[in-house]
Formats: C-alpha cells, structure tokens, sequence
C-alpha cells in the first residue's frame, strides 16, 4: 500500500510540472521597447588622424668643404639673421692652397710677358729679313725661318694667354672654397638642431653632411597628418580642422586643409596619404615634432533632423525581414527606422544624410522632432518584471 501511494505521488508531480510547462509555453510575451527621441541639432561629420607638427620650411645646413670645426657660434634655439656665420670650420689648408693658385697665376702672367717680349724680337726680325731679301742679301730658306719662328712665337703668346685664365680659374675655386669654410645661416630662422661640435672633423666626398636644420617661421606651423585611404575621399582643400597635442590635450588648435599629396604612403601594407595641415603658432605653443590628434571636418550641418545612428540598424522581432529585405538595400541613402506611437510601432522609410558615428541626419521621411524612435527591444512574460541581468534583444539591418 504504501509503494502504491508513492508512485501515485510520483505520477502526480510529473503531471504537475508537464502542466507547468505547458502554462509558461502559452504565457503571452509583452514588448518593451527602449526609445529616443528624434530632435533637431547641429551634425558634424570628420574624419579622425593622427600627425606630427613640423615647421612649414626647415632648411638643412650642410657645408661643401671637409674639415674640423674650429668654431660654432649657433646653437639650438638661436636667432639666427641671413648670411651670419654659425661655423667655421680650420680655414688654414685652403688659405694655402689660395697662396699657391696665386703664386700659379702670378708665374703664368710672367710667362706671358717672357713670351710677347720673344714674339716682339721675333716680329722684327722677320721684318729685317724681308727687306734684306727684297735686296738678295739673304736667302728665301732664311726668310722662311724667320717667319715660322714669329708666328710660333704668336702661337706661344695665346697658349700663355689661356694659362693665365686657366690659373685665374683655379685660384677663384680655390677663394671659393676658402669661403666655404664659413657655415652661414641662409634664412632668418630658428636653429632647432645642431649635430656637430668645435674639434669634430667633417667630411663632404659624396654626401653632404647636414651640420645644422633651421626653420624659417616658428610662428606658421603644419601638422603632416596621416589619412587611411578609406576615408580620404571626402578631404578636401581649405576645410576646417582641430588637433590637440599631449602637452596641451585640453588646448584645441584650429588647422586649415591646405594639401592633399597624392603620392600613397604604404606601412605593412596599410596606404595612407599625407593630409598638411597650416596653423599659426604666435606664442610658440607648439614644437617641431610634436604628435598631433587631428579631426578634419569634412561636413557640418546647422538644425539638422536626427536620430542615434542605431536605428537604422535596429528591427522589431515580428517583423516581416524577407519581404523587406530587398528595400532595405535598394539604395545607399533610404533606411526603415520604427517610430513608437501609442504603445505600437510605426515603420517610417526615411532619406539619411550625413552620420558622425553615433547620430544619422533625417533628410526625408514621416518624422519630426520629439518622435520615439526604437534602438532596442526587450520581450518580456506578462505580469512578469525584467530581471537584473536579463539582456536585451536587437535585430540589425544593414544599411
């Protein structure tokens, strides 16, 4: 009797939690749905980079002579003027080689001398043979000699004469680079790098080394920025743009679009393109080589109509996705966003505009400002409170 009662009380549960099942199964679902409201404020679309500051001309100051420095009257953050000397470097081995080229011109012009005072004599002796051979009293072979030794003689005058241009020539290269022991500034600028030392010897054979880089303007400044190729399409000349550099994070800057280089920038197969951007710096702010956060605006709209960009992409559970699945990707600018009216959801086709990310523009549709647009759905049992941790559903469109 009692294992009788037992498996009664057994078959009992089982019908009793089966029934249970079958109740939750049948529970109707209630929605609740998380809303926005539609309003109208400025939008404003850019594109993100990141950069270095650098002056807008910075020269290189090389020297074309070798040698060691014997002195530097520039060092970094020097004001410097055009043509003033920042180095020098040991003039001695080319003022000698300037006292040879001189001594060299000097002989080749005493060699000219030597040489007109030869073709002189030579001349008149050939005038006096011509007329002693008008008489007979020399012979024509004499004659002939005398003549060949004038013009050799004349012959040998314009050799001098090129010697002379020839050692004139070689003493002015050597003044040339006797002067070129001097490293003068070239602009009015700042020195904002210096890479030699007084005793360091310097040698210009094939590449010219660089002693010194000056910029020219410290007050007009660029930031070489670093654009992907997926969003350099819409950059364009002259528009709007704001950085920030770590030692100033709290200080926006505002930067001027004045170059797009064409030429592509390829890092492990990652193409970017070098975006200038030209900001004046009139209390010296900003340092060469500076890392700049650049923002380029690239679009910007006044009271523009808009909704969280989540909308678009969000979709009721019970709707219909196959039938409107070819709509919803007929064009790249039309959208289906739900709007909440009266505790039901109304599906409005809209015309989108520009997106920062976040928020859409609405240029067209069935939709004014303060309209319940959903982004989330949440399905809850009737009479049945949300739970801390239950999770939201969403439904996304692509668009």
């Amino acid at each position: 009797m009692t294992r009788l009662l037992w498996r009664w009380g057994w078959l009992a549960a089982i019908l009793v939690v089966g029934a249970a099942l079958l109740w939750l199964e049948h529970v109707p679902k209630v929605p609740h749905y998380v809303t926005v409201a539609a309003k109208r404020d400025s939008l404003v679309r850019a594109v993100t980079a990141t950069g270095t500051v650098n002056p807008v001309v910075t020269v290189q100051v090389g020297t074309y002579v070798s040698g060691p420095i014997v002195k530097i009257n520039c060092d970094f953050n020097t004001q410097v003027k055009k043509g003033e000397v920042c180095a020098k470097i040991d003039p001695r081995p080319y003022e000698l080689t300037v006292e040879q080229a001189r001594a060299n011109v000097a002989n080749a012009h005493a060699q000219l001398k030597k040489d007109e005072a030869i073709l002189a004599y030579d001349r008149v002796e050939y005038q006096r043979n011509l007329a002693l051979r008008k008489e007979n009293v020399v012979s024509q072979d004499a004659l002939d000699s005398a003549r060949s030794t004038a013009a050799s003689a004349a012959a040998q005058v314009e050799l001098d004469h090129a010697a002379v241009r020839q050692q004139e020539a070689s003493l002015h290269s050597a003044e040339v680079n006797l002067g070129y022991t001097d490293i003068i500034s070239p602009v009015d600028g700042t020195v904002v790098s210096r890479n030699v030392d007084v005793g360091q010897t310097v040698a210009a054979s094939f590449q010219t080394p660089t002693l010194f880089l000056i910029a020219q303007d410290l007050t007009r400044m660029q930031v070489d920025a670093s654009v992907s190729e997926s969003d350099v399409g819409p950059v364009r000349i002259g528009q709007r743009a704001e950085f920030t550099v770590d030692a100033f994070p709290h200080h926006p800057f505002i930067a001027t679009v004045t170059q797009v280089r064409q030429a592509p920038i390829t890092v492990q197969n990652v193409v970017t393109y070098d975006v200038v951007l030209s900001v004046s710096n009139p209390e010296l702010l900003l340092k060469p080589g500076m890392t700049a956060n650049a923002r380029i605006i690239t679009a910007e709209h006044e009271d523009a109509l808009q909704v969280p960009l989540q909308a678009l992409r969000f979709m009721p559970m019970d709707a219909n996705a196959g039938s409107r699945g070819q709509e919803r990707h007929s064009g790249d600018h039309t959208g289906t966003i739900w709007v909440l009216d009266r505790k039901a959801l109304r599906e409005v086709q809209v015309v989108r505009g520009i997106d920062d990310g976040s928020s859409v523009e609405i240029l067209s549709g069935n939709l004014k400002p303060g309209d319940q647009v959903a982004i989330d759905e949440r399905v809850e049992e009737a009479g049945k409170r949300p739970r801390a941790g239950d999770q939201p559903h969403m439904s996304f469109r692509h668009f």
